[in-house]
């Protein structure tokens, strides 16, 4: 592997843990420090979330592609429940037909920066980061 590609590779494999890891405290500061209880479909997305701290993280100390695939599929799959949650929080007639969530409403938002702007919103970007990084390693190892 070339000294650029070798870059290229090293930088998209830090963007994603960046993504990761700033998405795990985000969702800890949420819990622990606001005291935001976690609805059931936020638990989903961090059980997509936080292992792709520790993949990534393997990933980047061993300047390793070869995790993109692993990533990519979590990454999907999380990121396709964060659209499902932001999407019951914002279309209405979703949010009313969708299926009832544990103690703490998944229709509920604790942040509302913008008007857009959710817990699930924020995920989905980090999930988006994690997928099309995962995606371009992919086509750099020629898979």
């Amino acid at each position: 592997m070339s000294n650029t590609n070798s870059k290229k590779v090293e930088n998209l494999l830090s963007t994603a843990w960046v993504a990761s890891f700033i998405a795990t405290l985000g969702s800890l500061y949420f819990s622990e420090i606001m005291q935001y209880t976690p609805c059931d479909l936020c638990w989903y997305q961090r059980i997509f979330m936080y292992p792709l701290v520790i993949i990534l993280g393997i990933g980047v100390f061993k300047k390793d592609a070869s995790i993109a695939l692993y990533t990519l599929i979590l990454s999907g799959i999380g990121g396709c429940i964060s659209i499902y949650h932001y999407s019951i929080q914002k279309i209405d007639f979703l949010g009313e037909n969708s299926i009832s969530c544990g103690i703490v409403p998944c229709t509920g938002e604790y942040i509302n920066w913008l008007g857009f702007i959710t817990i699930p919103f924020l995920a989905l970007i980090a999930f988006i980061i994690i997928f099309v990084s995962s995606l371009l390693l992919l086509k750099k190892a020629g898979r």
